[in-house]
C-alpha cells in the first residue's frame, strides 16, 4: 500500500485528539482543558489504497516558539516534512481559532482545515459557508464532528486528494495573498493585530454572525460554578463527594476481592502446586509473595476506578478549566497562577503526566517551580493505601481522613511555592490566560476509554512493577547470608531496622514500616503489598488487620499516611523530573526537599496528636 504521513494540529480543546482518536481507534486520552497532549501520539488507519500514519501534535494556540509544544510542533512540520496537516478548529471559536491557521498557511505545507463541532453550530444557529472559507483561505475545508464522527471520511478523502494531487494554483494564490496581507509591512507589535485584522474580514462574509454568542447554558453554569463567593466551597463539596462515593461504593466490592485472593485463589494454588510436587519454599513464593503482594494492590482496583470515573468526567465536561480560573485570584497569594493549578489537579491522577503538563507554562522559572511542587499533590497511586487505612483506624471517618490528605498535599505545595518564591525564584510570575471550554456531556464511550487507561495502567502495574517488587521483597524477607531463614532474621529485617530510627520520633519506628516506606519510593502501592507479605495477609484478614493494628494507633496511623502522602516520589515520577529539568542537580534537590518536609509535617501531626488524644 502507498503510504502517506499526516500530523494533525490545532489549538487546545479544539477536539484534535478525540479526531485523532475517531481517525486511528486508539485509546488515547482526551481531556477537555488545556495542556493535556503534550507530546505527539502516533497511530495508523488504511484508507482506500493508502495506509496512513497519523501524528497527533501537541495543542497549541500559535506558532511563535515560546513554549514547548510550540517548538514541538512548529520543528515536526518543518523538519519532518509531513505529506498532510490536518488543522481542526472549534467552529464555535472561528476568529480566535484560525490565528493558528494563518500561520500554517504560511509555513506552505499542504494542509485541510477540519471545522469541529458542526453540531454545535447547528445548535446556536450558527451559519458557516464553508465554501466561502475555502476560497477565502486558499485552503480546503471540511465540516466535522470528531465527537459524533460526521464526515469523516469526506475528511480523509479530501486529505488524499490534497496530499498527492496537484495543488490548485488559483487556491495556492489566494493563499498567498492571505498570507501576504497579514505579513505585509508588518512589524512584531503589530503583526498580531494586523492577523486578527485578516481573519475578521474573511468571517464576515463566511459567517451569518460576525462575532459568536457565548453559549447561553455555558454562562449560566458559570454564574454558578464560578461565583467569586461558592466557587471554591463548590469544588471543594465535589471533591468530598467524590472521595464518598469511592468510598461508599468501592467498599461493596473491596471485601469480596479481598476473599477471593485470600479464601479462594491462594488456597487453591497451594494445593495444586503441593499436589504437584513442588518445593515448599516455592510455594511460599508464590503464595506469600506474588499473590499476597500483587492481590494485596489489585483488591483497591473498584476505588481506583472510581476516582478515575469522576476525574475524567469533571475534566470532560469543562468543569476543571473553571476550576483553574477560580483557583487563579488565590494562586496570586501564593506566587503562582492559574495555569500552574492545571498540572497540580492532574496531579490526583499521576504525577508523571501532571509534571509532562507543566510545559504549558511559558516562563522557565514558573515551570520549574510547578514541578518541585507537584509531587506533594496526591496521586492514584497512593491511594490503595489511604483506603487501607482509613478502613483500618479511621472507621466512619474515612471520607474526612482522606479528602483532609488531599487538601493537605495541596496546602503544603503552596507554601513551598511561596517559599521558593522568595528564595530561588524571585522573578515575577507569568500571567494567566486559558481559553475555557464550552459546557459538554461526555459521551460514554470517551469516560470508558479514559477509566479504562487509568485502571489498565494501574492493573499492568500490578503486574510488572509491583509483581517484580513482590518476588524480591519475599526473597530479602526469607533468605539471610545462610539462607533460607524466618522473617526476623532476614535480609529484609536488617535493612528495616538499619533505617528504622529515622521514623521512630514520627511513630512508625518499626522495621516492618521502615522497609515498606523503603520500597514504596519504587511505586507507592509497594507500600501496600510489601505489608502484605511482611504481616502474612495468608492467615486470614482478621490476622493482616490485627498485625497492622499492632503497629499503629489512630495518631500514628495519620502521621504515617502524612509521611506517606509528601515524602520521595515513585522512581518515575523522579525520572520524568530529571527529564523535564535536564538536571541532576533539581532532581536530587527534589528528592531530598521532599522527604525532609514528609518527615517535618509528619512529625508535627503526630507531636500534636499525642497532646490533643
Amino acid at each position: 500500500m502507498k503510504q502517506l504521513n499526516i500530523a494533525i494540529a490545532g489549538n487546545p480543546n479544539s477536539g484534535k485528539t478525540t479526531l485523532f482518536n475517531t481517525l486511528t481507534g486508539g485509546n488515547h486520552y482526551v481531556g477537555n482543558w488545556p495542556g493535556v497532549t503534550v507530546e505527539k501520539k502516533e497511530g495508523s488507519r488504511k484508507f482506500g489504497q493508502w495506509a496512513l500514519s497519523i501524528t497527533d501534535l501537541p495543542g497549541i494556540y500559535s506558532l511563535e516558539p515560546y513554549s514547548i509544544e510550540e517548538i514541538v510542533t512548529k520543528a515536526y512540520i518543518i523538519d519532518e516534512k509531513p505529506d498532510l496537516v490536518i488543522n481542526v478548529v472549534d467552529g464555535t471559536l472561528l476568529e480566535r481559532n484560525l490565528y493558528l491557521t494563518t500561520q500554517l498557511m504560511a509555513l506552505d505545507v499542504p494542509m485541510v482545515l477540519a471545522v469541529n463541532m458542526m453540531d454545535e453550530l447547528e445548535r446556536r444557529q450558527i451559519k458557516l459557508d464553508a465554501a466561502a472559507l475555502s476560497k477565502s483561505l486558499g485552503v480546503e475545508v471540511v465540516m466535522i464532528s470528531a465527537q459524533n464522527k460526521h464526515n469523516i471520511d469526506k475528511l480523509l478523502e479530501r486529505a488524499v486528494t490534497v496530499a498527492t494531487d496537484r495543488r490548485d494554483v488559483q487556491a495556492d494564490q489566494r493563499r498567498s495573498d492571505v498570507v501576504d496581507r497579514i505579513e505585509r509591512d508588518a512589524t512584531e507589535e503589530d503583526a498580531s493585530q494586523r492577523r486578527y485584522a485578516v481573519i475578521q474580514s474573511i468571517l464576515s462574509v463566511c459567517l451569518a454572525y460576525q462575532t459568536v454568542k457565548y453559549d447561553e447554558r455555558t454562562a449560566k453554569l458559570d454564574r454558578f460554578f464560578m461565583n467569586e463567593a461558592i466557587g471554591l466551597p463548590i469544588f471543594f463539596l465535589i471533591m468530598a463527594f467524590i472521595f464518598y462515593m469511592t468510598f461508599e461504593v468501592g467498599g461493596i466490592f473491596l471485601d469480596v476481592i479481598d476473599r477471593f485472593f485470600t479464601n479462594m485463589l491462594t488456597p487453591a494454588v497451594v494445593s495444586v502446586l503441593g499436589s504437584a510436587g513442588v518445593h515448599d519454599w516455592l510455594i511460599q513464593l508464590i503464595g506469600d509473595g506474588i499473590i499476597g503482594g500483587v492481590g494485596g494492590v489489585l483488591t483497591f482496583v473498584p476505588n481506583i476506578a472510581i476516582l478515575f470515573l469522576f476525574i475524567s468526567f469533571l475534566e470532560d465536561t469543562g468543569y476543571m478549566a473553571r476550576v483553574a480560573y477560580i483557583m487563579d485570584r488565590w494562586m496570586t497569594h501564593f506566587g503562582l497562577n492559574g495555569k500552574t493549578f492545571v498540572p497540580m489537579i492532574l496531579g490526583f491522577g499521576c504525577n508523571v503526566p501532571a509534571i509532562m503538563a507543566t510545559r504549558t507554562i511559558e516562563n522557565e522559572k514558573d515551570r520549574l517551580l510547578s514541578i518541585l511542587i507537584n509531587p506533594f499533590v496526591s496521586c492514584g497511586a497512593r491511594f490503595p493505601v489511604y483506603v487501607l487505612f482509613a478502613s483500618v483506624f479511621f472507621k466512619g471517618y474515612e471520607t474526612i481522613v482522606t479528602f483532609s490528605l488531599y487538601a493537605l498535599g495541596i496546602v503544603i505545595a503552596l507554601l513551598a511555592a511561596v517559599v521558593f518564591r522568595k528564595t530561588l525564584f524571585r522573578e515575577n510570575e507569568s500571567h494567566f490566560i486559558m481559553e475555557l471550554p464550552v459546557y459538554r456531556m461526555p459521551s460514554v464511550k470517551t469516560l470508558g476509554i479514559h477509566v479504562w487507561e487509568r485502571v489498565k495502567g494501574y492493573i499492568v502495574k500490578a503486574g510488572t512493577v509491583i509483581f517484580a517488587a513482590s518476588v524480591i521483597l519475599w526473597l530479602l524477607l526469607n533468605f539471610n547470608l545462610s539462607g533460607m531463614t524466618n522473617i526476623d532474621s532476614s535480609f529484609g529485617a536488617a535493612i528495616g531496622r538499619a533505617i528504622a530510627p529515622i521514623f521512630k520520633p514520627l511513630g512508625f519506628g518499626t522495621w516492618e514500616v521502615a522497609l515498606s516506606l523503603l520500597t514504596g519510593m519504587v511505586a507507592k502501592e509497594v507500600i501496600i503489598s510489601n505489608m502484605a507479605i511482611v504481616l502474612g495477609s495468608l492467615d486470614g484478614d482478621a490476622s493482616f488487620l490485627t498485625a497492622l493494628q499492632s503497629l499503629f494507633n489512630s495518631v500514628s496511623a495519620y502521621a504515617f499516611l502524612v509521611f506517606v502522602l509528601l515524602y520521595t516520589p515513585c522512581i518515575a515520577v523522579v525520572g520524568v523530573i530529571k527529564r523535564e529539568t535536564n538536571s541532576w542537580k533539581w532532581t536530587f534537590f527534589s528528592v531530598t526537599y521532599q522527604f525532609v518536609v514528609a518527615w517535618i509535617v509528619a512529625f508535627i501531626f503526630y507531636r500534636i496528636g499525642l497532646i490533643l488524644f
